[in-house]
């Protein structure tokens, strides 16, 4: 991911899961993917797979596309 792809990712994510009501805690919980490691997503501290991305995207409910477009 290019630097400004991972910035929109990263911001979307703690978007759409703040829009979603989950804390950082509860999205592991539901994505099995570890508090450490989504918090360091969402500080564009890690990138990670797209197996991963589509978990997030699920326990999200929405299109993984929607990860990647810039907010208006």
């Amino acid at each position: 991911m290019t630097n400004s792809t991972k910035e929109i990712f990263r911001n979307n994510v703690k978007l759409y899961r703040h829009k979603k009501g989950y804390t950082q805690e509860k999205l592991s919980e539901v994505t099995g993917i570890s508090s450490d490691y989504l918090s360091e997503i969402e500080r564009g501290k890690r990138t990670t797979s797209f197996k991963r991305i589509l978990l997030i995207a699920d326990a999200l409910e929405i299109e993984v596309y929607k990860l990647f477009l810039p907010q208006i």
